[in-house]
């Protein structure tokens, strides 16, 4: 077969290679339900053959809002492009505002919706869309069509060769989907990615990920978003069988029911399982709890490739077998990577995963590049803790005077959806301005240091990186959430979201009664326990960087609250406007 250059060509790759009998499985009224690698060409086949009577013109848009991972999604994905339209995905809890906005910038013409929250959501706004056209589900809500009616209209397969035209009229530098970026501050901007970008991106990608036929992965991270949507490709490449997890809550038992090789996963995930696994290892007495605690101090000593001598080795085997071993039971028994993106992955998690036995491939990347630029790799030496790896195949990037990374190459954004004026501001002289700034080992990994934007002068004229603290002070278990601030004033400080599962078992533990989390943040002790936390986090950083004040918040931030973006970024504005009283209390305004 002819090397791949356009997105739909990957499922038919999948067919002809490794004709897989599970090629997407969801779970659907309780049962895991599996689509072949033939049904799914063929339901993509009948979309876009529907798709074409009702109309659809080469670029037109069709947007995709579904709140989990599905079959459905995917198969919609393959139909949309081989027409020569383009799918927008669009992140399901944004508010009713910004799917007006995106569905008329991009102006939509269909929309495909999961479910009746999301429809209602769309029912609300679908008159300020003149575009819109027509609105299809995949659940079964009474008063809309069904995304099987689409199917239905092109079941006759007589305008098929309508279909195989338009797919050769589609050339790999085409426009393939547009990816609005949530953004952490005004509109979300949309981001052209072309069918070039995107497979590029699959094809430097895959030499780069231990990823082989015969395994099965779990889904789970949005796939609107372009890391898990071109992983969903590159899994078709690999001939490796996806299962749709049911839902971020339901991840724990799904993992036991399909027992997946591989997944990818966020650091806010990794640092939730990891807090649960070191409550059990609180709870228990006597010698187990000497053993699990010898081997927790073990694997966060950890180095890849035997550095730290065959004694070590010796004892980590022996930890394996007594305690990691069950670690690995509590992730369904068979995984052995995961993949991580969208956030800076804290080295002490790098390492106690990989120690026991579960390494974590940190990667690093932005939508605007596909998204992949640089992505650790446990063979031939290609792992180091503490950097995002080494830049993949095909794409160049250099360090800027003031230590931003730019990048160039196939995987970089064609550019923001009707904004020539924001594109011109990050892409110059063909390098991508990714706001990042990052420095490179003598060895060639890469190593994300902060973002450009976010650096701070404080008045005394120092720079202050905060993620550099963020990340450090993280480290803590009673610490879920933490914002450094300073700006212009005389020290750096924090606002911070305590981990208030944690903070209730110590404080019980520690007898400390508590009422609301509006009470247990004022508590003396619990004040003095934060600030031993924060003073420990504080010895790795030089004086003026440290963090001398810090303020704890009652509530938990989270993406609908809007504190968060929906990966997981900080909305750092937003946050400072909610709790002006605290920052104002810090600095005595």
């Amino acid at each position: 077969m002819e090397q791949i250059s356009r997105i739909f060509e990957f499922p038919y790759y999948t067919q002809k290679t490794f004709n897989l009998s599970k090629a997407f499985t969801t779970k659907s009224e309780g049962n895991w339900v599996s689509t072949s690698s033939q049904e799914f060409l063929d339901q993509a086949n009948a979309v876009s053959r529907g798709l074409l009577r009702l109309g659809v013109q080469a670029n037109d848009k069709i947007a995709l809002i579904s709140m989990t991972n599905r079959t459905e999604w995917s198969i919609m994905d393959i139909g949309v492009l081989q027409v020569g339209a383009q799918n927008v995905p669009i992140y399901p809890t944004i508010s009713e505002e910004d799917y007006a906005y995106v569905l008329n910038h991009s102006e939509s013409k269909y929309v495909f919706v999961s479910c009746e929250e999301v429809l209602a959501k769309i029912n609300a706004i679908k008159d300020q869309v003149p575009s819109l056209v027509g609105v299809y589900s995949f659940d079964n809500i009474p008063g809309c069509a069904n995304w099987t009616e689409v199917k239905k209209i092109g079941a006759d397969p007589s305008n098929q060769s309508e279909v195989e035209a338009r797919k050769d009229a589609v050339k790999p530098g085409d426009l393939a989907t547009l990816i609005y970026t949530s953004g952490t501050t005004g509109r979300p901007k949309g981001v052209m990615l072309s069918h070039n970008n995107i497979v590029s991106n699959v094809l430097a990608s895959q030499i780069r990920v231990p990823f082989e036929h015969g395994s099965s992965a779990l889904s789970f991270l949005p796939v609107c978003h372009i890391f898990e949507r071109m992983i969903l490709y590159l899994y078709m490449y690999c001939g490796i069988e996806v299962y749709y997890a049911e839902a971020i809550d339901k991840i724990s038992e799904n993992l036991k029911e399909i027992k997946p090789n591989v997944m990818t996963v966020v650091p806010r995930l990794l640092e939730k399982v990891y807090d649960k696994i070191i409550a059990k290892g609180d709870d228990l007495t006597g010698i187990k709890r000497k053993l699990f605690f010898w081997a927790v101090n073990l694997g966060l000593k950890f180095e890849p490739y035997g550095a730290n001598g065959w004694l070590y080795e010796k004892k980590l085997g022996l930890a394996r077998k007594l305690i990691f071993s069950k670690w690995q039971e509590g992730l369904g028994g068979k995984l052995e990577t995961m993949v991580s993106g969208s956030a800076a992955l804290q080295p002490r998690l790098a390492r106690i995963f990989a120690a026991a036995g579960i390494p974590v491939l940190e990667g690093y990347g932005l939508t605007e590049t596909s998204p992949v630029i640089s992505v650790n790799d446990t063979r031939d030496h290609g792992l180091r803790i503490g950097t995002v790896g080494k830049v993949i195949e095909g794409v160049e990037v250099k360090i800027a005077s003031d230590g931003e990374i730019l990048c160039k190459g196939p995987n970089v954004m064609m550019g923001y959806y009707k904004d020539p004026e924001k594109t011109a501001e990050v892409i110059k002289d063909g390098y991508f301005h990714t706001g990042d700034i990052g420095e490179f080992d003598t060895d060639g990994f890469l190593k994300i240091t902060d973002r450009k934007k976010e650096m701070f002068k404080t008045s005394g004229g120092k720079y202050v990186a905060p993620q550099l603290l963020e990340n450090r002070i993280k480290h803590s278990p009673f610490i879920e959430q933490i914002m450094v601030v300073g700006e212009g004033e005389k020290m750096p400080a924090a606002l911070i979201q305590p981990n208030f599962e944690y903070l209730y078992d110590w404080a019980e533990a520690n007898k400390i009664s508590y009422g609301e989390n509006s009470d247990i943040i004022l508590n003396d002790r619990i004040l003095k326990k934060f600030q031993e936390e924060v003073d420990s986090a504080n010895e790795s950083f030089a004086k003026w960087e440290r963090v001398k004040q810090f303020r704890l918040t009652p509530d938990v931030w989270t993406i609908d609250e809007g504190h968060m973006t929906p990966t997981m970024k900080l909305r750092r504005k937003i946050i400072k406007d909610r709790y002006m009283a605290l920052y104002n209390d810090i600095y005595g305004h």
